[in-house]
Order: structure tokens, then C-alpha cells, then sequence
């Protein structure tokens, strides 16, 4: 017998962060919620980051997830606008680690690959599928649809290594 598990999906962004919510029972997925952390772009770094990790801390207190998937980022060819993301990404893997929660890791191609069913789809693609997969989601912003499709990117490979390697 199935049991229900909460999932939040992250897609960490130092200007938008997105969050996803899933009940998952078996293969069956209901979209509890999903948004984006905005972050004021005019704020020090210092603050951005202290807002996107309170942003996130209410995020999962709301909502009470059992674990979170966050989405590995890549390193595109300017490194400061790289490191900038890596301390963002460092918050988000942060936050439901500090709530107690696993946090499981995916690639972009494995998370675009698992919902769409191809390695490169693209963005709106993505925002179909989830229309498709969780029939009452209405992600406001590519962001937000990116996390639910990490959600359930984990809910398809939870339990395997990507959760075991994030312990």
C-alpha cells in the first residue's frame, strides 16, 4: 500500500527562485502549489540571499514537505554571473536542509528528459507537460513550472541514487 509523500521541487535563481509542491501516492500526483522567490535585484547580495532563505524557510514551513529536490545548475561561460548563482543555489539546498528534510539533486537534462521525454526540450515544452501531468498547476512563471517538474522528476526517481547521494 502506497503512502502519500510531500514533495517541493526547487529551481534556484538568485532573481527567481521557483518552488513546487506535489502530493505523490504511488504514481498518482496532485499540485498542491507552486511560486517564485523574487528577491529585489537593487538589495547587496548579502540580503537577496537572506531574503530568498526566509522566502524558502516559509515556503516549507506552510507547506510541510517530507523531502526536496533541487535542480543542479550549469556553469555557463561567465564565471561571476556562475558564482553569484552558486551562492543562491547554496541557500536553496540549505533551507530544507536545515528544516530536516533529504534533499535529492537532479540535472536539467534528467528533469526535462523524465517529464517531457526528451534531454532538450524546451521551456514551454516543460510547461505543457506539467498542464498535462498536474491538470489543477497554473505556474505563473517558467521558474515555478521548473520546480514542479523537479518535484516529480523526484517523485519518478526518488529512493534511487540521487536520493542516496544527497545524504
Amino acid at each position: 500500500m502506497s503512502r502519500l509523500i510531500r514533495i517541493i521541487g526547487l529551481d534556484p535563481g538568485l532573481r527567481r527562485t521557483g518552488w513546487g509542491v506535489v502530493d505523490a501516492e504511488g504514481s498518482r500526483l496532485v499540485h498542491v502549489a507552486c511560486g517564485t522567490i523574487l528577491p529585489p535585484e537593487t538589495l547587496p547580495m548579502a540580503e537577496r540571499l537572506v531574503l530568498l532563505h526566509q522566502g524558502l524557510a516559509a515556503v516549507i514551513r506552510q507547506f510541510s514537505p517530507h523531502e526536496a529536490a533541487v535542480e543542479e545548475t550549469f556553469v555557463n561561460m561567465n564565471p561571476s554571473s556562475t558564482l553569484k548563482l552558486g551562492q543562491a543555489r547554496g541557500v536553496v539546498l540549505l533551507a530544507p536542509a536545515q528544516a530536516g528534510l533529504p534533499v535529492a539533486e537532479y540535472a536539467p537534462l534528467l528533469v526535462k528528459k523524465t517529464v517531457v521525454g526528451a534531454g532538450r526540450a524546451e521551456k514551454q515544452q516543460i510547461r505543457m507537460m506539467i498542464r498535462v501531468l498536474l491538470p489543477a498547476a497554473d505556474p505563473k512563471t517558467e521558474d515555478a513550472a521548473d520546480a514542479l517538474a523537479v518535484a516529480i522528476t523526484h517523485v519518478h526517481h526518488r529512493g534511487g541514487a540521487a536520493l542516496r547521494a544527497a545524504r
